[in-house]
């Protein structure tokens, strides 16, 4: 069987040299918890990791679609979307992707002198699914600001703040109740359907969901959910999903240095020319021409 550690297309990774993180880990303000490697990996068939001795650093893999497996303790657990792992230093370990329904992963390598606070007492996969009061965007949005961070750890400034951003993501995870009910408003129970269903495309503004997928969410028909939401909003709701698409993807373009053919990934487009026609429909330019023009602007 073909097995694959890196290289995939659409993967971003960062990483700084050893000597420089030993450097910096002498700062309490980085050395308590800090970042070693960061990555997203999307529909990575073949993925496959095996470290026989295993780490000096610990592991956070975060799989938002498709489905994985590891091993820990002679043990094999499956790994679905929306579920998270925390591989502690030190053990033994083997991990890769389901290749009929390979994952796509947001990962984390991470250090420190706090490090052991951060790693589970269970083994097991754990879920984080959708909500009302779910914050997972917030959650990859966090990700992201970490990644563009850390890709500019040369300068301490920025490593320091990569560590402290590094705390609140890794205990979005672990304090997960916290986190997604800290900010809930009082009687977000009887918020509208379009509310709700808005949120929800949030939620899951990287995946692809078909008007029947989101329908489902909430018990109603395609063709009942449809007419209420458009009752309430004017707008059917893939075109409302879309929009909210290409809106986070201006985002993308203008606030990362992502390439387009990540930042069409990262939302779920399969094929790059797709998605730069969508864009260009929605904002009248093409994302290219957008990044342009808002560069020219700063």
């Amino acid at each position: 069987m073909m097995k694959i550690k890196e290289g995939f297309r659409g993967e971003r990774v960062l990483s700084l040299p050893e000597d420089l993180l030993s450097t910096y880990s002498k700062d309490p303000l980085i050395g308590n918890l800090y970042l070693r490697r960061i990555g997203f990996f999307p529909h990575v068939k073949y993925h496959y990791i095996q470290k026989n001795n295993g780490c000096d650093y610990a592991m956070l893999i975060y799989c938002t679609a498709g489905e994985g497996w590891y091993q820990i303790h002679g043990k094999t657990y499956t790994v679905k979307q929306n579920e998270y792992i925390i591989i502690p230093p030190g053990n033994p370990y083997a991990f890769g992707a389901n290749n009929d329904n390979p994952w796509t992963i947001y990962w984390i390598h991470f250090r420190g002198k706090l490090c052991a606070n951060f790693l589970p007492s269970f083994p097991n996969p754990q879920p984080i699914q959708p909500g009302n009061s779910s914050r997972m965007q917030e959650r990859l949005d966090l990700f992201e600001e970490i990644y563009q961070c850390f890709s500019m750890g040369y300068i301490k400034e920025y490593m320091v703040y990569t560590s402290l951003s590094l705390y609140r993501f890794l205990g979005s995870f672990i304090y997960l109740e916290p986190y997604r009910y800290i900010n809930v408003a009082a009687g977000n129970k009887d918020s509208s359907l379009a509310s709700k269903a808005i949120h929800y495309m949030r939620e899951n503004i990287h995946h692809n969901m078909t008007l029947k997928q989101l329908a489902s969410n909430f018990k109603y028909s395609p063709s009942h959910f449809s007419a209420l939401f458009q009752k309430e909003t004017g707008v059917s709701p893939i075109n409302y999903f879309i929009c909210l698409k290409i809106q986070k993807a201006c985002q993308y373009i203008e606030l990362t240095d992502m390439k387009i053919n990540e930042v069409a990934i990262q939302l779920g487009f399969e094929e790059t020319a797709y998605f730069s026609r969508v864009f260009t429909k929605v904002m009248g330019i093409s994302p290219s021409e957008y990044r342009k023009k808002e560069t020219n602007r700063k």
